[in-house]
């Protein structure tokens, strides 16, 4: 898997609503009406994330969970990590 080049990323972000890119991964922040509803959010992006074998960072902040991708094994953004964003979005809604 190749690592894309920012042009790349930059010209797939506007499809991603609420994705950001910043340093050297693609991340976006949720706040959800309750740490529940984050926590089961994070349960269903884990569920899928197994499936895929593609796992993003997730940071839990009380009501905010941020998810962060970036394929490690290659050291920078894939799209990969752009086909995981899209269904990170699915799951959570844009």
């Amino acid at each position: 898997m190749a690592v894309l080049t920012d042009e790349e990323v930059d010209a797939a972000l506007p499809e991603l609503t609420g994705w950001e890119r910043a340093e050297g991964v693609i991340r976006r922040s949720i706040k959800f009406p309750s740490f529940m509803d984050g926590i089961d959010a994070v349960r269903r992006v884990a569920e899928r994330a197994e499936e895929k074998d593609h796992h993003p960072d997730i940071d839990i902040r009380w009501r905010t969970v941020t998810f962060a991708l970036v394929t490690h094994s290659v050291g920078g953004i894939t799209e990969n990590d752009l086909a995981m964003a899209r269904e990170i979005n699915e799951i959570v809604g844009e």
